[in-house]
């Protein structure tokens, strides 16, 4: 077992004996954003969107988004959490772990718990006919990979602050602006010209075009493999910057 296995085996003790607190709202949120979106403001869109029902459309798009705010949730509050408050990560930096074993193994935790909730979404999803393809299978590595996109650099980020008052910049300034402009909702087609060009730069709307392809059965293709690289230009970007991050908070 690596030094990056023991970090994650400490992570995954931990949240067995918490996940009974989060278990409810991760079964419960996809059906409410099913119902609420999907079925409630899909009844008011008479018009297919490429093709597809405004349900079937907007369900990959709701996968894509839970994977990035699961990962936000994970790399923001418990990140800084280990750092200010708990002191976790200095104290796993005082045994024999090095940065990239402390780092390794709490992102390989997010990755789990993104898997966790992207499964419960699909679950969901499933009895509502909204999955057309057993390309539906690719959406659980996808996931992984648009959350390690999204969580790399917002640990990197974490790891620079030192208050919470700063995570809530980042959710107002960064993410409300990601998730309306990355095509969750509505074809980015539809934004002003700098909009669109905004939603490019963003990570998850290249998850959201990967999952909506896998879900509706329309194959990866070159543009897909683009989307892939882009994101995991993001996962290796923010591997560094958070790796950095640690570093310099953690060795002496």
């Amino acid at each position: 077992m690596t030094s990056s296995a023991y970090v994650l085996e400490y992570h995954l003790v931990n949240y067995r004996r918490t996940w009974r607190s989060s278990a409810l709202s991760t079964m419960v949120l996809p059906l409410l954003t099913m119902l609420g979106f999907g079925l409630g403001v899909g009844g008011y869109v008479q018009t297919d969107i490429d093709g597809a029902s405004y349900l079937d459309w907007i369900v990959p798009g709701l996968i894509a988004s839970t994977a990035a705010q699961t990962a936000l949730g994970e790399a923001t509050w418990p990140v800084l959490s280990s750092f200010e408050w708990l002191k976790v990560y200095f104290a796993q930096a005082a045994a024999p772990l090095r940065v990239g074993d402390i780092l390794g193994g709490h992102l390989a935790f997010m990755m789990f718990r993104v898997l966790l909730s992207v499964v419960a979404f699909l679950l969901v999803a499933a009895p509502f006919g909204a999955l057309h393809s057993l390309w539906t299978l690719a959406v659980l590595p996808l996931s992984v990979l648009i959350g390690l996109a999204v969580a790399a650099p917002v640990v990197a980020y974490t790891a620079s602050i030192r208050s919470d008052s700063y995570l809530a910049i980042l959710f107002r300034f960064a993410v409300l602006p990601m998730s309306l402009f990355s095509g969750v909702f509505f074809p980015i087609e539809s934004l002003p010209g700098p909009l669109r060009w905004l939603a490019y730069a963003l990570p998850l709307w290249h998850g959201v075009d990967l999952t909506r392809a896998a879900t509706l059965g329309l194959g990866i293709g070159a543009a897909g493999l683009w989307h892939a690289l882009y994101l995991l230009l993001w996962c290796v970007a923010g591997w560094f910057l958070a790796r950095w991050r640690f570093q310099r908070r953690l060795v002496f």
